[in-house]
């Protein structure tokens, strides 16, 4: 199957980092998202609850990343794609988690990874 739904650009404000002032704020976390969906059966339907839901993957995606409040991009990557896949029945995904303003002369910092089979 190489169908896909995306998010692109969903912002997340929560604590993140490993330095005792990134402990106390919330930094804003950009969130794209790629993942694996047989559009074919929503396609043919034209019903929302055969289709994956953005919305409630997209409140998935901040709840998580809140609630966790990672030190390193890294780790919020992985738990993160863990938690979709077995949420939503992902087969795979390719989650990008990017951290604006980490690096002064960087428009962002990131990681990017693929996590299940296509």
């Amino acid at each position: 199957m190489t169908d896909s739904v995306l998010i692109e650009g969903l912002a997340v404000e929560t604590v993140v980092g490993v330095y005792d002032w990134e402990r106390e704020v919330d930094q804003r976390l950009l969130i794209d998202l790629e993942m694996a969906w047989d559009n074919r059966i929503p396609g043919a339907s034209d019903d929302v609850n055969d289709a994956l839901d953005y919305a409630a993957v997209s409140e998935r995606v901040t709840s998580c990343l809140q609630a966790l409040k990672p030190q390193l991009l890294e780790h919020g990557a992985e738990v993160l794609a863990a938690d979709l896949q077995e949420a939503f029945g992902i087969s795979w995904l390719r989650l990008t988690l990017k951290k604006p303003g980490a690096v002064p002369t960087a428009r962002w910092v990131g990681v990017c990874i693929e996590r299940g089979a296509r």
